[in-house]
């Protein structure tokens, strides 16, 4: 899930490549008036003018930073996140303090030098080598992606890939949030409208029946039959509602004999080959057989497959499944889509899920799920 605040993940293009090269320039003007604003902040640090006019200075070079973080984003397709600590509450020295203590604000400045001499150096060649070919063709895009990853080096958080690790478990732990709240309501529900349904009328029958044993037993009979009727039906719902949460199969023969047994139950032709030295965790392995689930039932209700074949092994601490078909091709990933659910579905567990789907070349899924597997001692 891609937060909204962060630059487009793609790398620009060309055209909007040389679009950016003018921003550049034109803000090379910005930070000049900065710099000036900095001169005059420091000179005046004597009399009481110059604090205001510093810490409006580190406020705007913030701005000027975080805007070409987004540039630079932009430019190499990959979100530069900012460093800077949060800033609490507090009158003029509070946050001036707290903005020079900051290590980022020492990087942001160091960087406002960079990007006025060298960056700007970079930043102005690469604008006017772009009409010309095949310089600008070729040579322009480098020169920006140069000056990107030196703006990337001096302005990303030290721990970036922390924060970004930390945004994608944020991401994952919700959507596991959402999908364990979906299907809760959808348990709740089916319990409401089935079980409960058939247990409420098992009890009705049964009191209709205690009332009339005496003076109608033809009538008790024919009312205990179909209390146990709606028995059986309630007991036949209750074990589906168990099989959709965790299969009784799974429980006991693990991964390999439940996609075994879901191959054999499918209406198409399946070839499972599943070697594996132990069973996964039993998230992990519920997670990757319902993935499993889901593929196999895609093959059938849209790919027009008339042969699938599941595939898993376990290597280097990773769990691979791929399960492919040879039916019409051109599945892709939809936002609210089957294989979107088992995406966000692995998400939870580090696991991840690519599509080879050629139009007509039918389709390979694999799914990866990082996990260690348990080897059974019982003799």
């Amino acid at each position: 899930m891609t937060d909204p605040r962060l630059p487009d993940p793609r790398p620009a293009g060309r055209w909007q490549l040389f679009g950016i090269a003018l921003a550049y320039v034109g803000l090379w003007v910005v930070g000049m008036v900065l710099l000036v604003l900095l001169v005059l902040a420091v000179s005046l640090l004597v009399i009481w003018i110059g604090l205001p006019l510093l810490l409006a200075f580190l406020a705007s070079l913030r701005w000027f930073a975080r805007l070409h973080r987004r540039l630079a984003g932009r430019v190499l397709g990959q979100p530069i996140l900012d460093p800077y600590a949060p800033l609490p509450p507090g009158g003029l020295f509070v946050r001036l303090r707290i903005r020079l203590t900051d290590r980022a604000t020492w990087r942001d400045l160091a960087w406002l030098f960079e990007v006025l001499t060298l960056g700007f150096a970079l930043q102005l060649t690469a604008l006017l080598s772009f009409p010309f070919l095949p310089i600008g063709w070729w040579g322009s895009p480098l020169l920006l992606r140069l000056d990107a990853g030196i703006t990337r080096l001096l302005l990303s958080a030290q721990d970036e890939p922390l924060h970004q690790r930390i945004e994608a478990l944020e991401s994952s732990r919700q959507d596991s949030v959402d999908h364990s709240a979906a299907e809760l309501r959808r348990i709740e529900r089916d319990l409401h409208d089935g079980a409960q349904a058939q247990l409420v009328a098992l009890g009705m029958n049964l009191g209709l029946a205690k009332e009339l044993v005496d003076r109608d037993p033809a009538a008790a009979t024919e009312l205990i039959a179909e209390a146990q009727q709606s028995s059986s039906t309630a007991l036949a719902e209750l074990r589906s509602l168990v099989r959709g949460i965790h299969p009784p199969v799974l429980a006991d023969r693990g991964l390999a004999g439940a996609v075994e047994a879901l191959a054999l139950a499918h209406p198409r032709p399946v070839d499972p080959d599943i070697a594996l030295g132990g069973r996964p965790p039993a998230p992990v392995e519920s997670a990757v057989y319902f993935a499993v689930a889901e593929l196999l039932t895609n093959c059938a209700k849209h790919a027009s497959a008339q042969h699938a074949w599941v595939w898993i092994r376990h290597d280097d601490g990773m769990l691979t499944a791929m399960v492919g078909d040879d039916g019409v091709g051109g599945a892709q990933p939809t936002a609210e889509g089957g294989l979107a659910g088992v995406q966000r579905r692995l998400a939870a567990f580090d696991g991840t899920l690519s599509v080879a789907s050629p139009l007509g070349g039918g389709t390979i899924v694999t799914i990866k799920v990082p996990c260690v597997l348990r080897v059974s001692t019982a003799a």
